[in-house]
């Protein structure tokens, strides 16, 4: 199928009105999500529980991107506030819809100045018009081709189309971004931001020629000087190989991406959660990596040092227009054989 259903749609009928940026973003301006999301770079800071908090997200922001706050903790809800006296620049925040489901936290995002939102693990109809009559911006996050159409049928303004080589909770079902991406964006017309994956300049170029507008780093972040994580677990993700994670699918834990510590292979040999996520904070700010288990994405093996935010985002959106540059002479320079 190639049906673009844009903003109608995927069953033919009416969708609901887009928000205001949306309109504002099919003017022909040259990178929808730039525009959307107000910022120099569209690069978006992924939002990690726990690790999404003024700190990094103020360093993102600060770079020219988006720093990303996250609400499903306590701490991170505080932080909407508390960023606030670290970065002038716009600062966006996580609905995880699972989680989050009760609409007082739009109040809480607009008393914080936040104007755009990252909805995600859940049904976007449940938020996605209330967040839209408080002038707020919605992307959603999705894993395949059905949910990208369901949040396009809800209204939101952008996607997130993550792939299954990322870090964190997935479904078990999930494609790889190489394939899933260019899927979505065959058949949506929405701007979307790429996850998963993505490091630098050369997967974020690989992510615009598959059809996304921006890209969003998780991993990648958790390695950086600014990241809250302690440096066992820094050190862990700049060791790693292509192979050193494991997708965890076992009864009473969520399927998930983690680093193959020995926490996660003792779950793994188990088939049952031996190892939960009760220890997670002793994991990421205490160092002991058998306390819980590291949400970490395949991306962890093209990642060699600790890097300052800053740095991270510059060189990736300087080596993408590199990358691709460099890429279309090339091309121009191939002849068809017969």
């Amino acid at each position: 199928m190639s049906t673009d259903v844009g903003l109608a749609t995927a069953t033919g009928q009416t969708a609901p009105t887009p928000g205001p940026a949306a309109t504002e973003a099919a003017a022909g301006q040259p990178n929808r999500v730039a525009r959307l999301l107000g910022v120099r770079i569209p690069i978006v800071q992924a939002p990690m529980t726990y690790i999404a908090r003024a700190e990094l997200a103020a360093a993102v922001s600060n770079a020219g991107a988006l720093g990303i706050i996250e609400t499903s903790s306590p701490q991170g809800r505080a932080d909407l506030r508390r960023v606030r006296d670290l970065t002038d620049a716009p600062v966006g925040a996580n609905v995880a819809l699972a989680i989050r489901r009760d609409p007082s936290v739009i109040d809480l995002l607009v008393e914080a100045g936040i104007r755009t939102v990252f909805t995600s693990a859940g049904d976007p109809n449940l938020l996605t018009g209330r967040l839209h009559d408080a002038g707020l911006t919605v992307f959603h996050v999705v894993g395949s081709l059905r949910a990208a159409r369901k949040a396009v049928d809800a209204g939101v303004d952008g996607l997130v189309v993550e792939g299954i080589e990322g870090g964190g909770f997935k479904s078990a079902k999930s494609a790889s971004t190489l394939v899933l991406l260019p899927l979505v964006a065959s058949q949506v017309s929405l701007p979307i931001i790429a996850a998963g994956g993505i490091c630098d300049g050369r997967s974020m170029a690989a992510a615009v020629v598959l059809g996304a507008e921006g890209v969003q780093m998780g991993t990648r972040m958790l390695a950086s000087r600014e990241s809250p994580l302690h440096d066992n677990l820094k050190n862990a993700v700049v060791g790693a190989q292509e192979t050193s994670t494991v997708l965890l699918s076992v009864p009473g834990l969520p399927t998930m991406r983690v680093l193959r510590t020995e926490a996660a292979e003792r779950v793994l040999a188990a088939g049952q959660p031996v190892v939960g996520l009760d220890g997670v904070q002793r994991l990421y700010f205490g160092g002991d990596l058998t306390a819980s288990l590291a949400n970490t994405g395949q991306v962890a093996g093209r990642i060699e040092r600790v890097e300052r935010v800053a740095d991270i985002i510059h060189q990736t959106w300087a080596g993408c227009r590199e990358i691709l540059a460099a890429a279309s002479a090339r091309a121009a320079g191939w002849h068809a054989t017969d």
